[in-house]
């Protein structure tokens, strides 16, 4: 594993167009290079052309690329993935999107959702070698999926980490409340294996909750305080097997697992997270921004970013309704749906990127803002502003700007990477 003072050597998996790489590329300074992307993955099963991961190569051309199944490569040629420091990852996570109702997210037991065994499949197997670190991403769904047992499937991840010998903290981070762009609400996990000082350091604790609202590495980076003490912690009970049949624990009502905690020994310290955010105190400079400074030059758009045709579309679909619909057997119900700011408030961080921001065809989601030319809807260069991402690092292999805008509505926002990049790096360099 990485000496003192060399860079931890990283892979990334689930990569998309390499939002985890850039973030700890930020990290690096001409006197010490922190992190080293030595291997990556992505692949993407339901196209034949691969585009995100054409991007990631033509960004990042140092780091060896694998673009195929991650299942695949560790059942049938694991040794290609070299031993590494910190595994990274923003594993998919359609199974919990936020763009599905609960009651059809089909969580662990999902197509993709399986895919989270490849993350504990690589560490299982490494043995010994296994990282250090782990550093992943989803969406805060995960933590009350599925419906019908909300938090069992973060209960078996918990759990399943805990048995690989790992001390594992979260917590919800909206990268608005510090300074970002966009409203855009993600679960981080933090991991780190009992040989680490940082391991060690949590034991010793005589209250681990204090890690999580103290000198933590994800409370260096986005301080929280909580709403209410944590009393005593939840423990995750039985086997994996066990896990998914705890319909006591894990039920419709309530999720055991709250915007921040930590678990050690599958006992599990949570609460609401308060976000205390001060931008002089911050890792990395932050001037707040709203969705008035990522945008360009007027003269910039092409006039196929401006609204033209269909503005009564765009008005009801934005707009309050209460209407009576069909399914497609026949039954009769009744539909409703607030109203949402139209066009999108310049003065805010923006909504959420979503997947189909792309194309000019009227949509509820898509962001639309107010220009001296007209209403026009978001270049790819300002969404990946929005996720923080340089301008143009989609714009490769002849990508469309539907596809850029489908890149940025599945990626991360980069700075909250950076954040707790150089939050890890700094702990370490503390216990060093």
């Amino acid at each position: 594993m990485s000496k003192k003072n060399s860079p931890l050597k990283t892979i990334e998996l689930f990569a998309g167009v390499g939002g985890f790489h850039l973030g700890l590329n930020h990290c690096n300074t001409n006197e010490q290079k922190a992190y080293e992307v030595v291997w990556s993955n992505q692949w993407e099963p339901s196209t034949k052309k691969q585009h995100a991961s054409d991007v990631y190569r033509e960004r990042f051309p140092e780091t060896e690329h694998s673009n195929e199944d991650i299942a695949k490569v560790i059942e049938e040629n694991f040794d290609v993935i070299p031993d590494h420091d910190l595994l990274v990852g923003g594993f998919p996570c359609q199974d919990y999107s936020v763009a599905r109702t609960l009651s059809k997210a089909d969580g662990l037991q999902g197509k993709k959702g399986v895919l989270w065994w490849s993350i504990y499949n690589i560490i299982a197997k490494k043995g010994e070698n296994a990282p250090s670190y782990l550093m992943l991403e989803n969406v805060d769904r995960l933590l009350k999926s599925p419906a019908k047992q909300r938090g069992r499937d973060f209960a078996i991840m918990l759990s399943s980490l805990n048995e690989l010998g790992y001390i594992v903290e979260w917590r919800v981070i909206n990268a608005a409340e510090y300074g970002m762009p966009q409203r855009r609400r993600r679960v981080y996990i933090m991991a780190y294996k009992k040989d680490t000082t940082i391991y060690k350091r949590i034991k010793d604790m005589a209250n681990p909750s204090e890690w999580i609202t103290g000198d933590g590495v994800m409370n260096k980076a986005f301080p929280m305080g909580i709403e209410n003490p944590i009393d005593k912690p939840f423990v995750i009970k039985g086997s994996l097997a066990d896990i998914s049949e705890n319909t006591i624990d894990y039920n419709p009502k309530k999720s055991p697992f709250d915007t921040v905690g930590i678990m050690i020994d599958n006992k599990v310290y949570s609460a609401k997270g308060i976000p205390c955010f001060d931008e002089t105190k911050a890792l990395h400079t932050i001037k707040w921004k709203t969705l008035k400074d990522v945008l360009v030059d007027d003269a910039d758009v092409p006039d196929e970013f401006y609204l033209k045709e269909d503005m009564d579309k765009w008005k009801y679909l934005k707009g309050a309704k209460k209407e009576e619909r069909k399914t497609s057997a026949g039954y009769t119900y009744q539909y409703s749906e607030g109203s949402m700011v139209f066009p999108d408030a310049l003065d805010k961080a923006s909504r959420t990127i979503v997947t189909g921001e792309g194309g000019a065809t009227a949509s509820r989601f898509k962001h639309v803002v107010e220009t001296k030319k007209g209403l026009r809807r978001l270049t790819p260069i300002e969404l990946e502003r929005l996720n923080m991402f340089p301008d143009d690092h989609t714009n490769v292999c002849a990508s469309t700007p539907t596809k850029r805008a489908f890149f940025m509505g599945n990626a991360l926002v980069v700075g909250i990477v950076e954040g707790l990049g150089r939050s890890l790096s700094m702990v370490l360099q503390e216990d060093s």
